[in-house]
């Protein structure tokens, strides 16, 4: 049996979904200023250590990997991933949060977690975010200076599986080049209107 009622919202959640330095989490944060009333963010849950300036609770729920596993099997997520010997995860608890308020739930994941939602009943809607170019993500990358060169390589060669994924698995309703921000957004805001928001607006949000 499915504990929690945000599987049978109305209101279809987003998945946004691409490799790390390609930008989606920009986009996000652009569309939630525009939107602040439409749309409300699933804080994923990290066993990882906090960067500089990232807060817990907003950036991400910052755990053990003791608790979360429990949590795991405790079956309080919806989808996980593990990344350098960290655990990442959608808590059921984190999209309720945001459903409860009427808002279309928007979710930031991996290859990982976008293969296990498709196996459930969330269907959301999914967006794939890419780079320009490998090279361009690993300038992104390196920019950051938040990686060893060991944790440098595992996420392009991870980001290739995920390129290959995002073009060709079928599943992605918004495939979305990051080449210049203006121009991704504007690409996102018209999908958002013409089809997410649409939607909702004929579901009852707005």
């Amino acid at each position: 049996m499915i504990r929690n009622c945000f599987w049978f919202s109305m209101h279809r959640p987003i998945v946004f979904c691409g490799p790390s330095g390609s930008g989606k989490s920009t986009l996000v944060t652009k569309m939630m200023q525009d939107f602040p009333d439409k749309f409300g963010f699933s804080v994923s849950h990290t066993t990882r250590n906090p960067r500089p300036g990232e807060i817990d609770g907003n950036h991400y729920h910052f755990t053990t990997k003791d608790k979360m596993q429990k949590a795991i099997a405790e079956g309080k997520f919806i989808e996980t991933a593990v990344f350098s010997g960290n655990i990442y995860g959608t808590s059921r608890d984190s999209v309720d949060a945001v459903t409860n308020q009427g808002k279309v739930c928007v979710l930031d994941i991996d290859v990982q977690g976008v293969k296990q939602i498709k196996q459930t009943s969330f269907n959301p809607w999914f967006i794939f975010v890419e780079p320009p170019s490998l090279e361009e993500l690993e300038s992104r990358l390196r920019a950051r200076n938040t990686e060893s060169e060991d944790s440098l390589k595992q996420r392009l060669d991870t980001a290739r599986q995920e390129l290959i994924y995002g073009k060709t698995s079928n599943i992605f309703d918004l495939v979305i080049t990051n080449d210049n921000l203006e121009h991704a957004y504007s690409i996102l805001k018209k999908f958002l209107l013409e089809n997410v928001l649409k939607a909702s607006v004929s579901n009852g949000i707005g």
